[in-house]
């Protein structure tokens, strides 16, 4: 299992929270997802052969936040 942190701006309350998980808890291989609101932090537990760091930022933006960074 492995763990990646992106930075994701947009997110001002906790139903953006949820929405950032609802659209990353699907993806195949994802196990867990553990988001910081106050920094935007959203850290992904996920299975390497199964999704990508690609699939995660491209399923937030088509969300409507922006990825800008990792750590």
């Amino acid at each position: 299992m492995e763990k990646i942190v992106l930075t994701v701006k947009g997110m001002t309350c906790m139903g953006c929270v949820r929405s950032v998980k609802n659209v990353l808890e699907p993806i195949p291989g994802v196990a867990g997802v553990d988001i910081t609101l106050e920094n935007g932090q959203v850290v992904i537990s996920f299975d390497a052969a199964k999704s990508n760091i690609e699939q995660f930022k491209a399923a937030i933006q088509d969300a409507g936040y922006e990825v800008v960074g990792n750590g």
